[in-house]
């Protein structure tokens, strides 16, 4: 299982890998993207290719994850060129917490079941087909591309029309498409999938406008991690002190849908398989601090670990004061 960050200097940009307390720069490549188009080219694995081109020079990782030097960390998934080729994008009801969270949200009893219960009960008996079938589909949403993506340490924005901004502690899944057009899943990483929970609250139709909202991913991807279930936790720190706290749990083991199957129905889109583009996926969330009744202020820190996934992934909320400008929209006739 290898770790890997992306960094950046100036204009340099590298990949490092994690053999802690120091990051191992990898030679010849600005990008994890440049590192799965090469499988193309050489015929071996992933963690082949970075091995064959570790060099000797290596990093501090503190002082880089603390902000303490030159180098500072990228979101570990990027298209070097062109943002909007990566598609960022989720699968929601996939934990019972998730369910028990949409439902206290929307002020139903147990015994109403809406639209959302529906299918994560579907997602309960038809999410975990056997290996060669195909399952019920899971609840899909679009986030955004990857102009979206903020790296550990950076805010988290909440833009002038928006109602509210909470964190969501998702693990997330990093797919490269092939110059055959096939899905590759270049590993995992922790991830914040922000959202506007007030908005959706007011109906639940507003799910897909809760959704477009800047995220975060990492400090690392990790290469083929264990994800039957992986423990792990998530804070909200407001002025150095930890006002909300929650053990959380994630894996397929906690989940109705399997990983094949949430695979399966995002990747069924042939306009998800063209060769070149990158997906990130975030897999669903099993505990909300708005489900408890917390609302974030600027400044709140919201901090989410993951067992497996190493250090922590750290975003500050920031709520823009700004207020919301009418966007005018001109005819080129």
């Amino acid at each position: 299982m290898m770790r890997l960050v992306q960094i950046q200097k100036g204009r340099t940009r590298r990949v490092a890998l994690v053999e802690e307390p120091h990051l191992r720069l990898v030679e010849g490549v600005e990008s994890i993207y440049e590192l799965a188009t090469g499988l193309d080219f050489t015929g071996v694995s992933l963690t082949g290719l970075i091995s064959q081109s570790l060099s000797a020079k290596c990093l501090d990782y503190e002082s880089v994850y603390s902000g303490n030097s030159d180098w500072h960390l990228l979101p570990p998934v990027c298209h070097p060129r062109e943002p909007a080729r990566c598609l960022i994008s989720g699968t929601g009801l996939t934990h019972l917490g998730s369910a028990q969270n949409r439902q206290a949200m929307h002020g139903l009893s147990h015994a109403e079941l809406n639209d959302s219960m529906k299918m994560f009960q579907l997602g309960l008996t038809g999410g975990k087909p056997a290996p060669g079938k195909i399952g019920v589909a899971p609840e899909w949403f679009y986030e955004g591309n990857g102009a979206i993506l903020r790296a550990h340490g950076e805010p988290l924005e909440v833009p002038p029309f928006a109602e509210d901004g909470g964190e969501e502690a998702e693990v997330a899944g990093v797919y490269f498409v092939d110059a055959d057009g096939r899905p590759r899943r270049s590993g995992m990483a922790a991830g914040n999938e922000f959202s506007d929970h007030k908005f959706e609250k007011r109906n639940y139709l507003n799910l897909a406008g809760s959704k477009i909202r800047t995220c975060s991913l990492g400090p690392e991807v990790v290469i083929n991690p264990q994800f039957e279930s992986v423990p792990g936790r998530v804070t909200i720190q407001r002025a150095g002190r930890a006002v909300w706290s929650k053990e959380i749990v994630t894996g397929e083991n906690e989940m109705c849908h399997s990983v094949a199957n949430i695979e399966q129905h995002h990747f069924k889109f042939e306009t998800h398989r063209r060769p070149g583009d990158l997906h990130v996926h975030f897999f669903g969330a099993c505990a909300l601090s708005f489900g408890d009744g917390v609302q974030l202020a600027d400044g709140d820190v919201m901090e989410i670990s993951f067992a497996g996934f190493d250090r922590a992934l750290r975003n500050p909320l920031k709520i823009s004061r700004a207020e919301p400008k009418l966007v005018a929209v001109t005819s080129l006739a």
